[in-house]
């Protein structure tokens, strides 16, 4: 998981959430916003400080949020056939699987993808059900089919919201004018 680790707070580079919590609107943003936020992130996360392509950091990183969401059957197929990966020998002399792209820093971001899907760890990485969340997350649970990032916000909007639509198709009583998002 640590390598993996990795990959959740680049993919979490992006924030897509726009809930309601506490009576605040949550603000989406980028952290990827221009090159020198791009080697800013890579510098903080050891992966060095040499030039950052911010396109070619954004098109892999939308590639793989696609690939969570199920769309590796659109475009992200080609998209990530623009990172070949080899066997390299590795230090101790065992194989590894390795890319040369001529940066190192997306080098290592793709063969910590790598080495998480050859080891069946990347599909505990996944992206929140939540349609106003989207944030990326290890699914620690024991199943492996988490759900939402956080039971605790989002896993309780969503029960709570389907708690309120079954009371109201079966003519409960109106639990008030507040959205179950504004609770939460």
């Amino acid at each position: 998981m640590p390598g993996l680790k990795l990959i959740e707070e680049f993919l979490n580079t992006v924030d897509e959430r726009r809930f309601r919590r506490h009576g605040e609107n949550h603000v989406a943003r980028d952290q990827l916003s221009s090159p020198q936020a791009l080697s800013d992130w890579l510098e903080a996360h050891d992966l060095g400080s040499q030039p950052a392509d911010l396109a070619a950091a954004t098109t892999l990183r939308t590639a793989l949020r696609q690939s969570l969401l199920g769309g590796s059957e659109s475009k992200n197929g080609a998209v990530l056939a623009d990172y070949p990966l080899r066997l390299a020998p590795g230090d101790a002399g065992e194989l590894r699987l390795a890319s040369d792209s001529g940066r190192p820093w997306l080098d290592a971001i793709v063969e910590t993808v790598a080495a998480g899907a050859a080891t069946g760890d990347w599909k505990r990485i996944k992206l929140c059900a939540a349609e106003d969340c989207r944030w990326a997350f290890y699914d620690t649970s024991r199943s492996g089919r988490g759900r939402w990032c956080s039971m605790e916000v989002c896993g309780n909007r969503h029960k709570t919201r389907t708690y309120r639509e079954r009371r109201s198709a079966s003519g409960g009583p109106d639990l008030g004018s507040v959205d179950a998002d504004e609770r939460a």
